[in-house]
């Protein structure tokens, strides 16, 4: 499913037209982006929870020449599954 295809399923159940359901769903996305940013985490009951995970530093090595290399820190955003997604999808 692409974004295309979510809006018309948001558009055909909560019964809005498409222009509608895009704005909604641009509202959502919008607003869990900027709460990650703030470092917060968004729980949705039943669905799940975004965060924000830290990554220490690490070592690797260059795939092309086996080359160590130091992989800095770094944030990035996770989704955890609620229960109700968990047991939904079984």
């Amino acid at each position: 499913m692409n974004k295309n295809d979510l809006i018309e399923r948001i558009a055909r159940g909560a019964g809005l037209s498409k222009a509608q359901a895009g704005r909604a769903l641009e509202a959502v996305t919008t607003s869990v982006t900027k709460t990650l940013q703030q470092g917060d985490t968004v729980s949705l009951l039943g669905f799940g929870t975004f965060q924000v995970s830290q990554r220490a530093e690490r070592k690797g090595r260059n795939p092309r020449t086996g080359a160590e290399i130091v992989i800095p820190a770094s944030k990035r955003p996770t989704f955890k599954a609620g229960k109700g997604l968990k047991d939904a999808v079984k």
